[in-house]
């Protein structure tokens, strides 16, 4: 069993959600009412410009998982990847906002196309690294929760920075130049949380396994053999999809239903705020009652929220900011839970096998996840065009009753029948406390041919 992870190492590690949560945050906040609202662009081909980048990383997140896996460097397989892809990021960010007015609606598309297209292929290669670190971090079930609710802590601290404040710089400012220097300000957040994790994470211990032989594609079969690990998968990339189109309905469920200056960040507040008083209260009911346990009352809380958000057309704003922040209550919990149990999978296929399948693993898995987060925006803009929402360059169009009513529905009903729906999924999940079920260190691992319970 590996010694407990110092305080050091925990902060360093969670500094990377810094960057994630910079990045996972903003696009799916500001990227979608920025082509509808500010170049014009209609709501369908806006949600297409939104996806396809993010399907490109479905496919390059398991390759830059299994180039991870192989890299050999004194500094560790992962971290090199940390500052490679991390600052490349940062850059990409700050272009996908800053192009110049190119006199065509397809032009300006375009380039935004590209720029994000460049965010995400830079993304996969600081993500998967940083999300597969945990698993040869630290070889203890209950350490690996301690390390995620760190993380998660600092993730929701820089979503709620990032996206209360990057709607609060892009309206100081106006217009396209606020969107601008708000995409200056968000790379400079994400460099200097690639920054601190690099630094922060030198002293990490590494359990040491070989890389997995075989080609990407006999690794990737053997590791869609992993029942626990398709059922956790399959839960976390519904409720992603649900997650993401409720936040890209934030800003038009601000300006469009309720109507109120300020009100984005207000939403934001209450979406994420709970999150930072409450993940370590979740991730002592993860030791208590057990992380799947855990993860079912938390995905029941959010969508509880997400139902009781569908009176926003009819209740003050105060009730909508209460429903949002029952939300944020289960959001919380449903970050903590799942960013342990994956840990929990990979290590589980590392004590039947020996080898060393994490980046594989994260790479899948952040792969489902970004296919999750990618299709929400999708959703919502399919949904907005279903409604009519008509577009603009000024942001000020009128819209029809139709249009608000795809908006409530789309921030509300269809994610919280989404999230109910993916418990369908975790009831089936079986990965228990390995101090109840199975071996707990890679001294104590089974042959090929044993099963975990």
């Amino acid at each position: 069993m590996s010694e407990p992870l110092t305080r050091g190492v925990r902060i360093g590690y969670a500094t990377g959600s810094v960057a994630t949560g910079a990045f996972g945050t903003v696009p799916g906040l500001m990227l979608l009412p920025f082509l509808t609202d500010s170049l014009g662009i209609g709501a369908l081909y806006a949600g297409m410009i939104v996806f396809l980048p993010k399907a490109w990383d479905v496919i390059l997140n398991p390759i830059a998982g299994r180039i991870s896996d192989r890299t050999d460097d004194p500094r560790g397989p992962r971290r090199p990847w940390l500052l490679r892809g991390g600052l490349s990021l940062a850059v990409a960010f700050a272009l996908l906002f800053a192009g110049p007015s190119l006199g065509s609606q397809g032009l300006d598309a375009l380039w935004v196309l590209v720029c994000f297209l460049g965010c995400a292929t830079a993304y996969a290669f600081f993500q998967v690294p940083y999300v597969a670190m945990p698993a040869e971090i630290t070889d203890s079930y209950d350490e690996r929760t301690r390390l995620m609710s760190w993380r998660v802590a600092l993730l929701a601290f820089t979503i709620m920075l990032a996206g209360a404040t990057a709607p609060l710089i892009r309206d100081a400012i106006g217009g396209r130049e606020g969107y601008r220097v708000m995409g200056v300000a968000m790379a400079a957040l994400i460099a200097t949380g690639v920054v601190a994790t690099y630094v922060g994470t030198r002293r990490a211990p590494h359990v040491a396994l070989g890389a997995g032989t075989g080609s990407l594609r006999d690794q990737l079969r053997i590791v869609s053999q992993a029942r626990d690990f398709r059922l956790l998968l399959t839960t976390f990339v519904l409720q992603a999809l649900a997650t993401g189109c409720m936040l890209a309905g934030v800003d038009y469920l601000a300006g469009d239903v309720l109507g109120k200056k300020g009100a984005s960040t207000i939403l934001f507040i209450c979406f994420v705020g709970p999150a930072l008083l409450l993940t370590p209260l979740w991730a002592r009911i993860g030791t208590r009652v057990g992380k799947k346990r855990g993860y079912v009352a938390a995905s029941l809380i959010l969508a509880a929220g997400a139902a009781l958000s569908v009176v926003s057309r009819e209740a003050p704003a105060g009730a909508v900011f209460a429903a949002v922040g029952l939300i944020g209550v289960g959001y919380a919990g449903a970050q903590v839970f799942p960013l342990a149990m994956l840990p929990d999978a990979a290590a589980a296929d590392a004590l039947r096998t020996g080898s060393n399948r994490a980046g594989v693993f994260t790479g899948v898995w952040t792969a489902g996840e970004t296919l999750g987060l990618a299709l929400g925006p999708g959703l919502f803009a399919l949904m907005l065009a279903i409604g009519d929402y008509r577009s603009s360059t000024d942001g000020d169009a009128v819209q029809p009753d139709s249009a608000v009513t795809a908006i409530v529905l789309g921030f509300s009903l269809v994610p919280a029948a989404i999230t109910l729906v993916s418990l369908w999924w975790l009831s089936r999940y079986s990965l228990g406390d390995p101090t109840l079920s199975a071996p707990a260190s890679l001294s104590d691992r089974p042959s090929a041919t044993q099963e975990l319970p």
